[in-house]
């Protein structure tokens, strides 16, 4: 087993309600070679609060898209800056709990090539979600996507993909969208037909809150399993 380091992307989009409590969840745990921040060109001070971040703490840096273009675009934004091992994708709300991603680490040391995918369906950990609709839809979209990959995934959607930093570099994703997480699970199934999952908290927040995805990332989903998997 080779010694590994990890590198967490943040991408965010007028988060100013939650950036900086969302970050320091992540400093809090103490396991990051770097924590790279990348604006998709907010509107509000999110960028001055990932700047104040970064200047107090050594391995924060901040990333800015002057066209905003969504998630997946941010995330490509950083490709280029990571320098672990191994990398995952933070969301910059709260919904989500790095002490999970310690736990993902873990695995990962002992499966290095593997995908390590954090799900909210298996396992007994804490859930609250606000909107049965969009679990339900979830639940439909992983099924859907296992069974025309042959390969059973619980939670596509999840923010939590932990996968080996040459893979990521190595492959261009085009998705812009929420529709990243797919391109990435369809093509990691190309690449290494194996993905462990392992049970993570999670807190919904509402729409009033500032959720973002919507029904119209539901058919994206469904489309994009199609194409990935048959044409791309």
């Amino acid at each position: 087993m080779k010694n590994l380091t990890l590198s967490v992307i943040v991408p965010f989009f007028n988060e100013k309600k939650y950036l900086k409590s969302s970050v320091e969840r992540l400093i809090s745990v103490s396991i990051f070679k770097e924590i790279i921040l990348v604006d998709d060109n907010s509107t509000d001070n999110s960028y001055s609060i990932a700047e104040n971040l970064a200047h107090n703490v050594d391995n924060i840096q901040v990333l800015r898209n002057k066209v905003g273009k969504g998630k997946g675009a941010a995330v490509e934004y950083a490709k280029n800056h990571l320098t672990s091992t191994h990398m995952i994708i933070h969301d910059a709300d709260l919904e989500y709990f790095p002490s999970d991603i310690v736990e993902m680490f873990d695995l990962a040391k002992n499966n290095p090539e593997v995908l390590i995918l954090g799900t909210r369906f298996n396992g007994n950990k804490s859930r609250k979600n606000i909107y049965v609709r969009t679990e339900l839809a979830n639940r439909f979209l992983s099924f859907f996507f296992s069974l025309i990959n042959l390969y059973k995934i619980s939670d596509i959607a999840s923010c939590y993909k932990m996968m080996p930093t040459e893979f990521f570099k190595e492959n261009k994703f085009s998705e812009k969208g929420f529709a990243y997480d797919i391109e990435i699970l369809s093509k990691y199934l190309k690449h290494n037909k194996l993905i462990i999952e392992h049970p993570i908290k999670y807190e919904g927040r509402s729409y009033s809150d500032g959720k973002k995805i919507k029904t119209s990332d539901g058919f994206s989903y469904l489309y994009n399993t199609l194409r990935y998997r048959f044409f791309s």
